[in-house]
């Protein structure tokens, strides 16, 4: 004992037992470390310093999250049913008559998250199954959630994901049949050109895309079946526009954004990053090689690279010749609402999106016209594409525009984070919201309220944006 050294010494206590085998622990695993090295490469890519605070223990998150979100590589679906096939007595023959009284089981809004196999962005899933017993046995409500797990925790497309989902319980569960439909909601951002950047407007504030697709086996094989309708019916019950069903895989290739543009690098993807893309997949237990993942690294890399520091450095040197002069005769509430962000979580690279409002008192008389509505869109694209949070980005945007608009200023930032969705916690349609304050607005109370019941009665915050089913 008295000849290992500390460091020796604490890996030892780290190593954990199990199944009788010694395995390291998790952030000493040769994965953990190779998608740590790779995280590295990518954020010194953009430019960053990877030793700032905030930032240091992006590599060792992203890792954690990465591999928690495709843990499904090791699950087995025989490990949850085999033991959850309840016997229920009923007639001995004939369809879906487990406990006598037949027919249909229905379990509904089952909420997982999945990793797009085109770009390595999480997608939301919500997941509705349909299976008609056989054999005088039913499965326990709860492993319909788990089977889906073991899939949905893999880099997935939907239709995939779909089948994988009902060969498994039609294979283990041996019903008569097995009906799955998932409503997938991938975020979608615009076609970041800096030059077009002043013209967004919530209109190019797209939200997701979103996708309703369908597998069947046994007596659900026939979409056009009665037992198809009554399961359809059931989900209309719960607010499903099941006219929107992709049949056949009809527009499943169009699914993910990024498959729509070019895949030609850009003179920022260097090859060493992309190989350390590559290594990631690797890591996560994948093939590089499947025709599916090929292009992955270039889309993510592109993706990744919107959000370099040094992209708008020319444009905020503008915001200087913005001044306020003259003699103030009366200051009114000006609002600017509804402007669409989009941002980078520096904790975990995963985006995060939505909208700021932004008030200020103009003075009448002095500047008789408000701060030009493009240049506030440039300080909020500024601040939104780096990596961020979203306190510090609302902060940010309050003091650039202090000096301009004479001190008196209001921002609100509403947004949802996709790490809400696909790490531990996965609250789905959840969504935050910062205020900073400062000048007049930090003690007068009534000025703050009429600002926010402006943003209340413009219905700003829309739910396609807050909710991603």
């Amino acid at each position: 004992m008295g000849a290992l050294d500390e460091g020796h010494l604490n890996l030892e206590l780290e190593i954990g037992m199990k199944n009788g085998c010694i395995e390291l622990a998790f952030e000493h695993q040769p994965e953990t470390l190779a998608i740590q090295d790779a995280v590295k490469l990518i954020l010194q890519g953009l430019h960053e310093d990877i030793n700032r605070e905030g930032i240091k223990k992006t590599p060792f998150r992203v890792a954690k999250a990465l591999r928690e979100g495709t843990r499904g590589y090791k699950l087995n679906v025989k490990e949850f049913v085999q033991s959850a096939l309840f016997p229920e007595a009923g007639l001995d023959e004939g369809v879906g008559q487990a406990g006598g009284v037949g027919g249909l089981v229905v379990v509904r809004d089952l909420d997982h998250y999945s990793y797009c196999e085109s770009c390595l962005l999480p997608f939301h899933v919500r997941c509705h199954i349909g299976y008609v017993p056989s054999g005088q046995r039913v499965l326990g409500l709860s492993k319909f959630s788990r089977v889906t797990d073991v899939f949905a925790k893999r880099l997935q497309d939907p239709q995939r994901l779909a089948d994988d989902i009902c060969s498994a319980l039609q294979h283990w569960v041996k019903p008569s049949g097995v009906a799955v439909v998932l409503q997938c909601s991938h975020i979608h951002f615009p076609c970041l050109d800096l030059d077009s950047l002043d013209s967004l407007d919530s209109s190019t504030h797209h939200g997701f895309v979103k996708l309703l697709v369908s597998s069947g086996s046994g007596v659900f094989e026939d979409e056009s079946s009665n037992l198809w309708g009554e399961f359809m019916s059931f989900l209309k019950f719960k607010g499903v526009k099941t006219q929107a069903l992709c049949r056949n895989g009809g527009s499943v290739k169009e699914w993910c954004p990024s498959v729509k543009r070019s895949t030609k690098l850009s003179p920022e993807e260097d090859p060493e990053i992309v190989s350390a893309v590559v290594s990631i997949l690797k890591s996560l237990g994948e093939d590089p090689l499947r025709k599916e993942l090929i292009a992955t690294p270039t889309r993510f890399l592109r993706w990744m690279m919107n959000f370099q520091r040094t992209k708008f450095e020319m444009k905020l040197n503008s915001f200087n010749s913005v001044k306020v002069n003259g003699e103030i005769k009366e200051k009114r509430l000006h609002c600017e609402l509804n402007m669409p962000f989009w941002s980078m979580c520096e904790h975990h690279l995963l985006p995060f999106y939505g909208v700021v409002h932004i008030g200020y008192f103009c003075a009448e008389g002095a500047n008789p016209n408000p701060i030009a509505s493009s240049l506030m869109k440039s300080i909020v694209h500024f601040y939104g594409f780096k990596l961020q949070v979203q306190e510090r980005m609302t902060r940010q945007i309050a003091e650039t525009l202090s000096p301009l608009v004479g001190g008196d200023v209001i921002v609100v930032a509403e947004a949802g984070h996709t790490c809400m969705i696909s790490r531990g916690i996965e609250k789905y349609g959840s969504s935050t919201a910062t205020i900073a304050i400062l000048g007049r607005f930090s003690t007068d109370h009534s000025a703050r309220a009429v600002f926010l019941d402006k943003i209340h009665t413009a219905n700003t915050l829309k739910t396609d944006s807050s909710s991603p089913v």
